[in-house]
């Protein structure tokens, strides 16, 4: 089968594989949508998971199903899936122990990820969801990934209603964590953003206040418009380590700061003594590798099917044929001033 891989550090390109085998509770699928991401850049072109060679990329996908293992009780070939970026082995003993969900970040990092002919899920009753009549494979693939992290940062932050929230970052999933906030019944949401189609989505999704970087640090505008008391919740999500910093010199005392960023660069974080309070501030950041699972993908579906949520407003360009991904992951390297998130459909 041919797949769209990392060839080494710096170097991508496709290459013929073995289509892969189902085991007794797996599932082998065709993509039907995908979507790159900015940590398959990373991957490559910054090393984030060491040097890699002929790895297929990619862990955001809609797929249908066209084997299935002898013991896969709610699914069948021609099914229509939604595959989570991180699929658990829910009878490996790590994931009821210290490593969690950390142990079902597999794809294009301990194996093959989605980009090629045929893929592989493992414990595809426990990992996939069926995907509804009526739901876009636009608005299906952002929930893989995107909306599943952006969401993540708000549960580790647990927003509550009436918090004011900043949201560090300007990717898809920074908008995803403003949609989850508003779900939450957020008062107040401060978004950074400087492109016009990056602050038409934040505010469609609730943003309350918008910062453009370019008109000064942004520390210094948050607690101006906040008349110096800061935040309650930030969420830091596509951005850099140094927004680390900024959440802490943001957060009120007692506050909290979800993390879902992936740092693709850089040994260190900052943390600020004073801002800190030397260690008695009471404010909390909480960092964790996103839940996957069947159940999480049922619940984020059933919000878009009864109109809670809309993804596919963060979708700013889509190609056609699965030798698109290339320029789709090109693309996401480039980044264009007017890209939020591609998706390639088959």
């Amino acid at each position: 089968m041919k797949g769209f891989a990392m060839l080494g550090l710096n170097n991508v390109g496709w290459i013929e594989k073995e289509r892969p085998v189902a085991g007794p509770y797996d599932a082998i699928l065709r993509p039907l949508a995908l979507a790159p991401c900015t940590s398959d850049i990373q991957t490559v072109y910054k090393g984030t998971l060491g040097d890699r060679h002929n790895l297929i990329l990619g862990h955001e996908a809609i797929g249908e199903i066209v084997e299935v293992g002898r013991k896969v009780k709610d699914f069948k070939p021609g099914d229509k899936v939604i595959v989570p970026a991180v699929t658990l082995d829910w009878r490996n003993i790590d994931m009821h122990s210290s490593s969690q969900q950390l142990v079902g970040r597999k794809y294009s990092n301990i194996k093959d990820g989605v980009f090629s002919e045929y893929f592989h899920v493992d414990n595809v009753d426990m990992n996939v969801a069926l995907l509804p009549e009526g739901i876009s494979l636009e608005s299906a693939v952002m929930l893989t990934d995107t909306v599943s992290t952006g969401f993540h940062a708000v549960e580790l932050a647990e927003v509550e209603y009436g918090d004011t929230v900043a949201v560090l970052g300007t990717a898809s999933i920074s908008l995803m964590g403003v949609a989850g906030a508003h779900l939450k019944g957020a008062e107040r949401i401060i978004v950074v953003g400087y492109s016009p189609d990056l602050v038409k989505a934040a505010k469609f999704y609730g943003a309350t206040d918008i910062i453009n970087h370019n008109d000064g640090p942004i520390v210094e505008q948050i607690l101006k418009i906040t008349k110096g008391t800061g935040v309650d919740k930030v969420l830091v999500a596509g951005t850099d380590s140094d927004a680390i910093t900024d959440a802490v010199k943001i957060v009120k005392l007692g506050g909290r700061i979800g993390n879902v960023n992936h740092f693709g660069s850089g040994e260190t974080f900052s943390i600020p003594k004073i801002e800190w309070g030397a260690n008695t501030s009471h404010a909390n950041t909480i960092n964790k590798e996103i839940p996957g699972g069947r159940a999480r993908m049922e619940k984020q579906i059933e919000l878009v099917k009864y109109g809670k949520l809309d993804p596919s407003k963060i979708v700013t360009h889509v190609f056609h044929g699965f030798e698109k991904i290339e320029d789709a992951l090109a693309m996401i390297k480039t980044r264009p001033f007017d890209l939020i998130k591609p998706v390639v459909i088959m």
